[in-house]
Formats: C-alpha cells, structure tokens, sequence
C-alpha cells in the first residue's frame, strides 16, 4: 500500500527557509570568528602530524608518559622557532628594509669588481672586463627604471612588517600542537569517521595517504629547506655577506620551491673569493658546496615516502599561501596543496579502476 507525503503547506515552506537562513547565518558567522585562527590551527595539525612519530619513539621512551614527552617536544620546537628561526626571520626582514630603502632613494645598484680581479691567472682579466661592463650597464639601467621600481618599497616593507605577525603565529601554533600530541589517536578516529561519512571503501586509504603527504612535505621539503636556509645563513654571515638573512631567506625558498640553492650559492661563492684570502675561501667553499647538495643527502633519509607532488603544485601552494596568509602560508601553502592534491589523483584512480572492473 503505497502512502503519499502530504504537500508542505506555505507556513511549513516559510519556517524551513528561516530555519535554513538562520542555519546558513551561523555558519558564517563560525567562519568569520574561526577565520584569522585558520593559519595557526592549520600549522598546529601539520606540525603535531610530522612530529608524530617523534612524539610516539619519546613517549616510549619516557615510560609511556605522553604529556611529558608532548612537553618536552614542545619545549624543543619553541627553542627552535624561538632560536635560529627568529634570526633567520629577524635578519630577512633587516634585508628587505634595506632594499625597499634603496629602491625608495634609487640607490640600488651592483658594485663594481675589485681590482685584485684582473690579477686573477688565466680568467682575471677577461672576468673583469665583463663584471665591470656588466656594472656600468646595470648601474645605467636601473636610474632609468628605477621610479617605475619605487611602488615596490611599500609591498616589501609590509611584507617585512608581517614577518613579525608571523613569526608570533608560528610560536602559538607550536604551542597548540603540543596539546595535539597526547591526542593523536582520538584526533585520527575522528578524521577516519569524517572520511567514512565522504568516501567509505575508501576512508583508511585516504587518512593514509594524507598523513604520509603531510610528513613528505613537511620534513622531506619543509624542514630541509629551513635546515639547508639556517646552515646557508650562518656560512654567509661567516662570509660577512651583506644581506645575509635576505640570502638565506631566498635560499629557503628556492629549496620549497624545488629549484635549488645555486642560484645564491654561486654568486655567493664568486664574491667569497673575490674578498677572501684564499684558506678561507676554500674552506668557506666547501661548507657552501655541502650545504648546496644537502638536501640531496637529506630527503631520502627523512621522507617515508616519494613524494610525486608535481613541482608546479608546491609552487603555486608557496605562492598562493603567501598571498593568502603572510609568512606563515609560505609553509601551509605547499602543504594544504600537496594533500588536496595527492587525495584527488587518489581518488580519480579509483574511480577508473571501479570503472573498469567488470560488472
């Protein structure tokens, strides 16, 4: 015996439109106020993810006492950011107040060679020649473009004004993922039960596939990239390099990126032995040469997995996260990406394979 619905009368219609539309309001209005706290509970789960395992091999090790090892973790991620972050950040920031000031007063411009150049064996003069031809050219160039580049100045100092937003950020989402940490196993049965809800056969895959990504990221792009920045920083502070931060700050990115530090480093490196004697540019040489290939050495040992995010994807996700949240979406950006990214191609593989069984 079938049953009909009877028809929504207009009183029924009109108190679900109020219902949906007030529904729909608090929704917003979640958003508005969660909204500035988006960044940091974003860098707090990436973080409390990547270090997982750490947290997991410490708390063991204290004798199954997780708040004590969350504790301790945190201390040391603190001491981190705190530490040679901040100097990193501190330094970037001094040498982009500086560029912004000379684009400002139009007084950027590239040094001319010394003259111990030319004394140089076999390439000295011929070097010299083009380093001073190339000074006179720029130099001249850039008085006739330099009122197009002043607009610039305002853009870089507030990026600079940001770094401190965000180094303060970055402090409280340290904190936060360490509250994370006793949690861990709670915080992945509710994130398997929100995937059942989405995709059921393939919810265990895909929880998988995101923490693997988030740690891939994180410590096999992320953390070598700060690591091979901070030893690239402090090699040219020994240098006595000026804009050493800026340096360290361009190398970082470029290591994000995935196009590499020798874009700095041999510049870098030209202008070690142009300054130095000779026993410290050699030894200078070497540092720089192994923090070039560091990463090299690094990421097969710290990432679990290959990474088979396409380089564009963690470009844009830089890019994008930049724009987007300062400082800090410069590492939430490739990472948000790299996940969305992985789970996508995940599920189109899926879908073909289910597509192509027979039925």
């Amino acid at each position: 015996m079938k049953t009909f619905r009877q028809p929504r009368s207009g009183e029924d219609l009109i108190q679900l439109a109020i219902r949906l539309g007030l529904l729909a309001f608090l929704i917003y209005w979640t958003f508005v106020l969660i909204r500035p706290f988006v960044p940091i509970l974003a860098w707090s789960i990436v973080l409390a993810v990547a270090l997982y395992p750490v947290f997991e091999i410490l708390s063991r090790f204290l004798g199954d006492r997780p708040r004590l090892a969350a504790a301790i973790l945190t201390v040391i991620n603190l001491g981190i950011v705190i530490g040679p972050a901040t100097w990193l950040g501190l330094s970037a920031v001094e040498g982009v107040k500086d560029v912004a000031a000379n684009l400002t007063a139009g007084n950027l411009v590239v040094p001319s060679p010394p003259e111990r150049v030319k004394d140089w064996p076999l390439i000295g003069p011929q070097l010299y020649e083009l380093w001073n031809h190339a000074s006179n050219n720029i130099r001249a160039a850039f008085r006739e473009v330099a009122p197009h580049l002043k607009p610039l100045a305002g853009p870089m100092l507030g990026l600079a004004g940001d770094a401190g937003v965000g180094t303060l950020k970055f402090l409280l989402s340290v904190a936060l993922a360490g509250f994370l940490f006793p949690y861990g196993s709670q915080l992945v049965a509710a994130g398997r039960g929100f995937l059942y809800r989405i995709v059921p056969e393939q919810s265990e895959h895909f929880l998988e596939l995101a923490g693997a990504t988030i740690r891939a990221v994180s410590q096999g792009v992320i953390g070598v990239a700060i690591i091979q920045s901070l030893l690239a920083g402090l090699g040219f502070k020994l240098a006595g390099i000026p804009g050493a931060g800026l340096l360290a700050f361009a190398v970082m990115i470029l290591a994000i990126v995935q196009i590499g530090a020798a874009i700095v480093l041999v510049p870098v490196i030209i202008w070690i032995w142009v300054d130095k004697d000779f026993t410290t540019a050699l030894l200078l040489t070497v540092f720089l040469g192994i923090v070039g290939i560091l990463d090299n050495i690094l990421k097969p040992l710290v990432m679990g997995r290959g990474l088979t995010t396409p380089t564009l994807v963690i470009f844009v996700g830089v890019i994008g996260g930049t724009l987007a949240h300062g400082i800090v979406g410069l590492f939430i950006g490739p990472i948000i990406l790299s996940v969305a990214w992985e789970l996508t191609v995940a599920w189109i593989r899926t879908d073909r394979v289910n597509a192509a069984l027979p039925d």
